[in-house]
């Protein structure tokens, strides 16, 4: 098969389309035979040399896919939607993603939802699996000290994460608030369902969200810079709010008033997707496609996408991924590349 391969770390053209073996599944993996691919940041700290594939897992990039199952023995043990081989599914995966077949958990495969296109169904996995698992399973908005009224605040609103977040909790009916970096990025936030979107380069999203909220703050908030920034989201939050950190692209350090934690119970958590098990990734899409799958077939959630790369332009979309003009997501079409199985 051909596939984008990191020939060495460094800048995006060290991406290479090469010949690989076809990926032989594994024990509970079907093989599918790739459409397209998302472009998501772990990819781009992958290619640089600072995010290590799992153990066991491709060395190649790529952590989303959607295509057909051409392949793998279904096991209906653990096959909750009924798919079998020919069926069309979006797929989340630890590695391996940027190539024209890719094996997969049958536990992290979804149908792709109806009336969506290959291109489409590929943006969701990365982003609503790590949403999901953040914003709901871990900080549990809507359950906290402010109840279903909870409100949440995503950092960096504009990215595959943030319109992500900003249209499954609006969806969901919770009030929702974003930063971005410009004005037209902020407008977009609000056309996805964010009430208020913070220019944070010309605004301070303390005070704005204080005004918002009669002072009280939000109760969730998603962050992906982390850095300096921690010290103003304990200030931005409500009493028994929640900040789950998903990156780290402004610092992984920073220096906190530990004493408004314990006086107003604050909690700071966070994780990372790629390492988790099979079991726990697998609650996560049986959540998926109860309480969001729904939202996408009827259109309330829409799929963003920004530009489409043919695969073999894959250092052009790294390119544009590190430039960070782009809302919503970056995709690799293997349209014209595909070869039979």
């Amino acid at each position: 098969m051909k596939a984008i391969e990191i020939t060495e770390f460094g800048a995006p053209d060290v991406l290479k389309l090469a010949e690989r073996p076809t990926p032989q599944p594994k024990a509970g993996e079907v093989l599918i035979k790739v459409a397209a691919s998302g472009v998501n940041r772990p990819d781009v700290f992958q290619r640089k040399g600072g995010y290590a594939p799992p153990p066991g897992a491709s060395d190649l990039p790529g952590l989303e896919v959607a295509g057909e199952i051409v392949g793998g023995t279904i096991d209906e043990k653990h096959n909750p939607f009924g798919l079998k081989i020919g069926d069309r599914v979006c797929a989340l995966l630890a590695g391996g993603g940027y190539a024209e077949y890719a094996a997969a958990p049958l536990a992290q495969c979804l149908p792709v939802p109806k009336g969506l296109s290959d291109i489409e169904a590929a943006s969701l996995p990365e982003t609503f699996f790590t949403v999901w698992s953040n914003v709901f399973e871990r900080a549990q908005l809507g359950a906290g000290e402010g109840g279903p009224n909870e409100t949440l605040l995503v950092q960096g609103g504009s990215s595959g994460i943030g319109v992500t977040a900003i249209q499954i909790a609006h969806a969901l009916g919770f009030r929702v608030f974003a930063t971005a970096g410009s004005d037209d990025k902020c407008r977009a936030c609000e056309q996805l369902g964010a009430e208020r979107a913070i220019n944070y380069k010309t605004e301070d999203f303390v005070e704005v969200l204080k005004s918002l909220t009669n002072d009280r703050g939000v109760d969730v908030i998603l962050d992906m810079v982390a850095g300096n920034y921690v010290p103003r989201e304990l200030t931005a939050l409500a009493d028994g709010g929640r900040i789950v950190l998903i990156a780290t692209l402004g610092g992984a350090k920073a220096e906190l008033n530990l004493h408004e934690i314990l006086r107003r119970r604050l909690t700071i958590t966070g994780s990372t997707l790629r390492p988790r098990p099979v079991e726990f990734k697998a609650k996560i899409a049986a959540q998926l496609k109860a309480r969001v799958w729904p939202h996408l077939e009827d259109g309330r959630i829409k799929p963003v996408i920004y530009k489409v790369f043919p695969a073999a332009q894959a250092a052009e979309a790294h390119a544009l991924m590190e430039s960070s003009t782009h809302v919503g997501k970056i995709m690799l079409d293997w349209a014209g590349l595909t070869q039979p199985a």
